[in-house]
């Protein structure tokens, strides 16, 4: 097909077709016999052409460029036309260059649906859009770059414009969408008019966006807002140049307000809850000639309906509380930021001052409000923190970790608080839960309540995730011996009614001997699991944690693990897993990361788990898991029938003595008088009544009192040359340590055994300083014995004082 352009001298419009950047030139332009590669038809010219393909679209463009002098003529005011008409099917780009005066701005008014400003690089979803830019003298300023539908409905610019049009080839649009409306000074880089109706949302971006406002200019944008809404200003990017003089700022004028124009820096919070239409300008300052800066700005600007309860006010008192801030904000803030065209839900302090994230800082009152429709969409975090610097002073002190009223009183949910727990070096943390205990959360047992409590423990090297724990557990007592983060979450709303139940404390307390220790006390018929911190990522190399459970009376715990070896090879150093009951003399289970871990055991008293972890080697990592149950203890069988064995011997000996003061009896002897000089006279009695010091002999020295020494001289008639002699006998009952079992160190000797079945050789015999009872008993190897009597020497024998070596370890 064949074109016909024809231009008129008067319309001073200029047509240039070229190539598009970047594409090869098998097309080209054919008028009559000549090939070209490019066109320029000029005012007065009247050209026909074809192309030699059937797609030219692919591979050229056409500028249309129309001169407008506003400066020595009349100004050509009303719509602005296409021109000329017919032509090819081109991506095309309308431009006209209006000449004025700065004494004389241009107003350009634009048709329904109005423009929408967008980011440089941003393009348009029709692919149509608008480029304005000023020019005062030779310096040319971008206005900005605009899509069709928005609400910017007016640009006044000071001297002349450059105004563009840029349309797709296959584009219907035939009209400019715009018009030369009239000439006035406005005294200002321009003025942007940006007329809103209803629920909206929009963007804006200063001129020369992002390179930089220019130096010393002033401009302003006029809201049009229905005076039944409200407006609200967000800054979301801006950077202030270097100023010399002067001061970067941002003033607003609103009608009603005592103090037009209100002043703002671009770092303050802006105006907020605007009722009706505004004005905003921007004033740069004088830069500084050697590094000017760049003052640029991006905001935005959305339009509500008033709230229903937006003058109702919620009292937030923080006045007593300390070192700690409350934020406002709305839910998956800040990684979720939802999109700048939705209407938002706003936190206000003030009628004027509100925003998307309100913090609130502790030592003031508050009167708060909310422009939003949905209250549930908000969240509420806070921090607080807490700090030693004088053990002396913070010893007796307990800390309430419980979330404050004034916070649980607002219409929001607490989405997460978090204490921050500060202790210098050799001071450490315990962390407690008298009524409700704690529950750690692992796969076998999850949280039932609505809230839980995340532990971490900063460490100088690593962080130790200590775990995630619930209430109503078997964990009384936690103490670590670094800065702690206790970090509580909720979810859902029946946070509400069981806040009510928080029982969580912190004390601090004198330097611990592992990083951290758990004390466990379990329900009777309970059973607890129980991990190591850390489970995810592993113990950290060199660590060591303990466990103290504690095993109701008349109760037998079991003592289990998860699985059967400690899964990790060493580089440097032994891991071990030591198990040992709060008795005295009570044996050290030891187990070396290349060994079985104990099967499960029963266990009677009081006990110690403790891990120590060494540098693993490669990837792996310490994880330990167990598990501890409870029952009733059964009464032995065996017990029952030596017990009844026991009276029976009793019995026997009653019944002979019996017969021994009848036989007296029927003999009639006189009674004749012996004195014995080897026989202590002297009354049992305080240690210093003793002639002689009970540590000065060792009389008194035994392991077991037989029976048949202290009843023997009944089965035998004295005959005075026998001197008894006098001891005293009292179980020991001294005191039971608390402090867990050691770690054994990294190298032993060779001889040393672990967990050896075989019995041990008896302790050396201790002596007592004080007794409460004596007995009189003959020597051994003159009294007449029964073979029975070694039997019950077996039976009755006890250490007094077990010897601490088990098992070749040494503590």
């Amino acid at each position: 097909a064949s074109f016909t352009i024809s231009l008129h001298k008067a319309d001073n419009t200029t047509v240039m077709i070229k190539l598009r950047p970047g594409v090869s030139s098998s097309c080209h332009i054919r008028i009559k016999s000549v090939i070209r590669s490019e066109l320029s038809i000029k005012p007065g010219e009247n050209v026909t052409f074809t192309f030699t393909c059937s797609t030219p679209e692919k591979y050229f463009i056409m500028k249309i460029q129309k001169n407008i002098d506003c400066v020595s003529g009349p100004c050509p005011f009303g719509d602005v036309h296409l021109y000329p008409l017919r032509l090819p099917r081109l991506n095309r780009t309308y431009i006209w260059d209006v000449k004025a005066s700065t004494k004389a701005g241009l107003e350009l008014k634009f048709s329904a649906p109005w423009l929408r400003q967008i980011e440089p690089g941003e393009t348009c979803p029709d692919f149509i859009s608008y480029n304005i830019n000023s020019c005062i003298d030779k310096a040319t300023v971008n206005i900005g770059t605009f899509c069709r539908n928005g609400s910017v409905s007016r640009v006044k610019l000071l001297g002349g414009v450059v105004m563009s049009l840029h349309l797709p080839w296959d584009s219907p649009l035939t009209t400019s969408g715009f018009n030369i409306a009239n000439r006035a000074s406005i005294k200002r880089l321009c003025i942007i008019e940006s007329s809103l109706k209803g629920e909206s949302s929009i963007t804006l971006m200063s001129p020369n966006y992002p390179l930089g406002f220019p130096e010393d200019e002033l401009m302003t944008w006029q809201f049009v807002v229905p005076s039944s809404m409200r407006a609200s200003v967000f800054f979301h990017n801006y950077s202030l140049s270097n100023c010399e003089r002067k001061e970067e700022r941002v003033e607003y004028y609103i009608p009603g307000s005592l103090s037009n124009p209100e002043v703002f820096k671009l770092s303050d919070s802006q105006p907020a809850n605007i009722a009706g239409s505004f004005n905003m300008s921007l004033q740069g300052c004088d830069q500084d000639a050697q590094n000017p800066g760049i003052l640029r700005l991006l905001f935005q600007v959305i339009v509500q309906h008033p709230q229903v309860d937006e003058n109702v006010t919620h009292l937030v008192d923080l006045s007593k509380e300390r070192n700690m801030t409350v934020t406002i904000h709305l839910e998956g803030w800040p990684s979720l930021i939802p999109p700048m065209s939705e209407p938002m839900c706003l936190i206000c302090k003030d009628p004027r001052t509100c925003d998307r994230v309100l913090t609130l800082a502790s030592g003031a009152v508050y009167r708060i409000s909310f422009l939003c429709k949905d209250l549930s969409r908000l969240r509420i975090t806070a921090e607080k923190g807490i700090s030693c610097v004088d053990f002396w002073r913070c010893q007796r002190k307990i800390y309430s970790l419980s979330v404050p009223k004034a916070i649980m009183q607002l219409p929001i949910q607490l989405h997460r608080f978090v204490w921050k727990l500060l202790a210098p070096d050799l001071i450490n943390i315990e962390i407690t839960s008298p009524a409700l205990k704690l529950q750690q959360r692992v796969q076998e047992q999850k949280c039932n309540m609505s809230y839980s409590y995340s532990i971490v423990s900063a460490t100088p090297e690593t962080e130790l995730n200590v775990g995630v724990f619930c209430p109503g557990g078997s964990i009384e007592k936690i103490q670590m011996r670094n800065n702690i983060t206790i970090s509580l979450r909720t979810f859902g709303k029946g946070f509400i009614n069981e806040s009510n139940l928080q029982d969580l404390k912190m004390s601090f307390v004198p330097h611990i001997k592992d990083e951290c220790t758990f004390t466990v006390s379990p329900k009777p018929k309970a059973k607890v699991y129980l991990q190591s911190p850390s489970w995810h990522y592993g113990l950290p190399p060199y660590v060591s944690i303990s466990w103290y459970i504690v095993v109701p009376s008349k109760q037998i715990a079991r003592l289990g693990f998860s699985k059967d070896r400690m899964g990790i090879a060493c580089e440097t150093g032994r891991a071990y897993v030591n198990i040992k009951e709060d008795t005295l003399g009570a044996e050290e289970t030891v187990r070396r990361e290349d060994e079985l871990l104990p099967a499960p055991r029963n266990m009677y008293h009081n006990f110690w788990v403790n891990v120590s972890n060494c540098k693993p080697v490669d990837r792996t990592q310490l994880t330990l898991q167990f598990w501890v149950t409870f029952a009733d203890k059964q009464i032995d069988l065996g017990i029952i029938l030596g017990m009844v064995a026991g009276a029976g011997v009793l019995v026997a000996i009653g019944l002979t003595v019996c017969c021994v003061k009848k036989k007296k009896k029927k003999a009639q002897n006189p009674m004749v008088g012996v004195y014995n000089a080897n026989v202590n006279t002297q009354m049992p009695g305080k240690k210093g009544l003793f002639a002689k010091e009970r540590q000065s002999n060792e009389s008194h020295v035994y392991a077991v009192i037989d029976d048949a020494v202290v009843y023997g001289h009944l089965l035998k008639e004295y005959n005075g040359s026998i001197a008894p002699e006098v001891d005293v006998y009292r179980p020991f009952d001294g005191p039971v340590g608390s402090l867990p079992p050691s770690p054994p160190p990294f190298s032993f000797r060779k001889d040393i055994k672990f967990c050896s079945d075989t019995e041990e050789e008896p302790p050396p015999l201790m002596d007592t300083d004080h007794d409460n009872y004596t007995f009189a008993h003959q020597k051994s190897g003159q009294l007449e014995d029964s073979g029975d009597n070694e039997k019950d020497k077996g039976d009755t024998s006890m250490p007094l004082l077990e010897s601490k070596e088990q098992d070749g370890l040494v503590e």
